[in-house]
C-alpha cells in the first residue's frame, strides 16, 4: 500500500473520529441523567484524542490531515435531532442513536483494517478499533439498562 493510500485511509478514520466526537457531545447535551452525560463527554474526548493521534500519523507521512467530520456524520446528527423531536429525546432513544453512530465507526475501522496498512500504523488503528468496540458495547449496555428502567 503506498503512502497516498495510507493517508487516505487515515483521513477517513479522522472523519469517523470527528463524527464520534461531535456525536457523543451532542448525545451528552441531550441526555437527562448526569452520569450518562459524563460518560458521553468522556467518549467524546476519547474520539478527539483518536483523531489527534491519526492527524499526527498523517503529518508524519507528509500528508494534510482531515480536520472536519464527514457529510454522512452531519446527516446522521440531523437525523438524530429530527428523530429526538419526534420521540421526545428520552435517554433510551438518544443512546439508540449513539449506538447506531458507533456501528458506523466500527464499519469504518474494519474497512481500514482490511487494507494492507504499514505495521506501525496498523497497531494504532487496531488499538483504536478496540476502543470503538468498547464504546459501542458500553453504549449498548447503557441503552439496554435505560430500556429496562423505562
Amino acid at each position: 500500500m503506498d503512502t497516498k493510500e495510507t493517508i487516505s485511509v487515515l483521513n477517513d478514520l479522522i472523519e469517523t473520529s470527528k463524527d464520534g466526537e461531535k456525536g457523543f457531545r451532542e448525545c451528552a447535551e441531550d441526555l437527562k441523567r448526569a452520569d450518562l452525560k459524563t460518560t458521553m463527554m468522556q467518549r467524546s474526548q476519547d474520539c478527539a484524542s483518536a483523531a489527534a493521534e491519526l492527524q499526527q500519523l498523517v503529518r508524519s507521512l507528509g500528508g494534510d490531515p482531515e480536520t472536519s467530520s464527514s457529510v454522512a456524520g452531519d446527516l446522521h446528527r440531523r437525523w438524530v435531532d429530527l428523530k429526538s423531536m419526534v420521540t421526545g429525546k428520552d435517554d433510551e432513544a438518544i443512546l439508540n442513536e449513539c449506538e447506531r453512530g458507533e456501528d458506523v465507526a466500527l464499519k469504518s475501522y474494519r474497512k481500514a483494517l482490511d487494507k494492507d496498512l504499514p505495521a506501525d500504523i496498523r497497531v494504532v488503528v487496531q488499538r483504536q478499533f478496540q476502543g470503538v468496540q468498547r464504546n459501542h458495547d458500553q453504549v449498548k449496555a447503557l441503552r439496554d439498562a435505560a430500556r429496562a428502567r423505562g
